[in-house]
């Protein structure tokens, strides 16, 4: 049984159109989904709606989130709070802006664990302490001590992903966590947060642009455009024959770094047409209802 299971969600700006059209996927315990597209096709938005952090002037217009059997949009919002908050956590794109930057690190790991699940504050700091050890962060015990601008962009992200597995959730959702870290720090990263993710045994929804990464750290992957899923598919298989045309024409596109000669292949536009006709043809069959 898939421990997270999204069937047909809608998402919608209110009293505005959709975001998101009927997506459907699973995440099996212990598994890596990643969830790629170009910019707008609804790959955070999936992410924050299992968290119920979609913004305020989007709703869920339909559809369901079943974490571990359980319908999250059935709960009240303070049950669903708790089991999210229990099973669930967030490594965003951005660690400068994530971090609050009047506290200091040690609290932001650990007044989770001590608030939200009643750990004992020695038990959580002791637990800070092993986390940042274990992203490899030299000194933990300064580091806890430090504000987020003492440290480099590389540090603070790996005290976010060090934060992520503090509670030991059954899912993290990866929001494009490399996006604001030179290519260096980002393979660095990319590999510590697949091993963590292995040795934990952690379900990772991962939210990226790129293909190469999807191919590194996932087992299966979405492919999304306008808010819906176009193709989902296993990682071999898609990259073996994708099956939808613009699955196919956006691998095309991904650059040949084998190759550095060879020019750029743009999604044609005769595939966008398409797309965007399956797309008008969902929303006109949504309307007649």
């Amino acid at each position: 049984m898939s421990f997270l299971s999204i069937r047909n969600l809608s998402v919608r700006l209110k009293k505005g159109p959709p975001l998101l059209r009927r997506v459907s996927l699973e995440v099996a315990a212990g598994e890596v989904r990643g969830l790629v597209g170009e910019s707008g096709a609804g790959k955070s938005m999936i992410g924050k709606a299992v968290l119920g952090i979609l913004p305020p002037a989007v709703e869920v217009s339909g559809g369901e989130i079943l974490l571990d059997g359980v319908d999250l949009l059935r709960l009240p919002l303070a049950e669903r709070r708790r089991r999210v908050g229990a099973s669930c956590a967030l490594i965003p794109q951005d660690p400068l802006t994530a971090l609050n930057p009047s506290h200091r690190i040690g609290p932001q790991i650990t007044d989770r664990l001590v608030d939200i699940l009643g750990w004992t504050r020695a038990d959580a700091e002791a637990r800070a302490r092993a986390l940042l050890a274990e992203v490899q962060i030299p000194d933990p015990e300064r580091v806890m001590r430090s504000y987020p601008h003492e440290l480099s962009g590389g540090m603070r992200q790996r005290v976010l992903i060090a934060s992520a597995f503090a509670a030991e959730p059954k899912l993290i959702v990866a929001d494009e966590p490399t996006t604001a870290l030179d290519v260096t720090v980002q393979k660095q990263i990319l590999k510590l947060i697949k091993g963590m993710q292995e040795r934990h045994g952690t379900a990772l929804l991962f939210v990226t642009h790129d293909l190469g990464v999807v191919s590194k750290v996932c087992q299966r992957l979405s492919v999304l455009y306008a808010g819906m899923v176009a193709e989902d598919s296993a990682v071999a298989d898609f990259f073996a024959a994708p099956r939808h045309a613009y699955s196919a024409a956006l691998l095309a596109a991904t650059p040949k770094y084998t190759d550095p000669a060879a020019g750029l292949n743009p999604v044609p536009d005769a595939v966008i047409e398409a797309v965007r006709a399956e797309v008008a043809a969902f929303d006109a069959g949504a309307a007649r209802g």
